[in-house]
């Protein structure tokens, strides 16, 4: 069937978070929003350099809480905190609120779907062959832990005259499998035949609540009275 659910929010409340925590209504639920999305887009495009994968908002009343994960830590934050103040300033003028802005480094940056398909991107806008970019990054996320990892790319590949799609996968992808842990994540090259869409999809292993941990510890123990 071509009816496709998203990863991530397939597993909202299970084992993934909101990236946005807070409650509003009526009109000022719709500028909070659009809000987030300026807040994301700022970031992302500031901090282009900096490997940021994932914004995370909380507010609170007179305070807006940022939370940004980064590859590079030391670059986001540049010299003495200087890029960091920038940052909070530009924030601040957005929102009309105070910035409580904390930077939290990603340990493996080969298991983040997001900067994996970013890498895959720019690999193709500077015309490096799509299927040694695919393996490439599969050879390195597996070797850093990841249990299976699937790439997809779709455009006008190696400049070819008819749009297809390639999808290259290794380990294991439970995508229907809920307390599976799976990264998702889109991007696009933008190369000079047209823009190609890339989508990473990694397994990072099963993520159990503690009353299922206490069960699977029990299991097969025989306790004599």
């Amino acid at each position: 069937m071509g009816r496709k659910v998203h990863p991530i929010g397939f597993r909202l409340g299970i084992n993934k978070p909101w990236l946005g925590r807070w409650y509003a209504e009526g009109k000022d639920y719709t500028e909070q929003l659009h809000q987030d999305l300026e807040i994301r887009k700022l970031m992302l495009k500031e901090a282009e350099r900096a490997g940021v994968s994932g914004v995370e908002i909380e507010r609170y009343p007179g305070k807006v809480k940022v939370s940004l994960h980064t590859a590079k830590p030391g670059i986001l934050i540049g010299r003495k905190g200087e890029s960091v103040k920038v940052l909070r300033q530009e924030l601040e003028a957005l929102t009309g609120k105070k910035i409580d802005l904390e930077v939290k480094e990603i340990k493996s940056a080969d298991t983040d779907a997001y900067l994996v398909a970013q890498n895959i991107a720019g690999q193709l806008e500077r015309r490096i062959s799509y299927r040694r970019a695919m393996k490439r990054a599969i050879q390195q996320a597996l070797r850093q832990g990841a249990g299976g990892i699937k790439i997809s790319v779709s455009g006008r590949l190696s400049g070819a005259e008819m749009a297809r799609r390639v999808t290259l996968r290794e380990g294991r992808v439970p995508l229907q499998t809920l307390r599976a842990d799976i990264d998702f994540a889109k991007a696009t090259a933008k190369t000079t035949f047209g823009q190609i869409g890339i989508k990473v999809w990694i397994y990072k292993g099963i993520v159990m609540n503690q009353a299922e941990e206490k069960v699977e510890a029990t299991e097969g123990v025989y306790i004599s009275e």
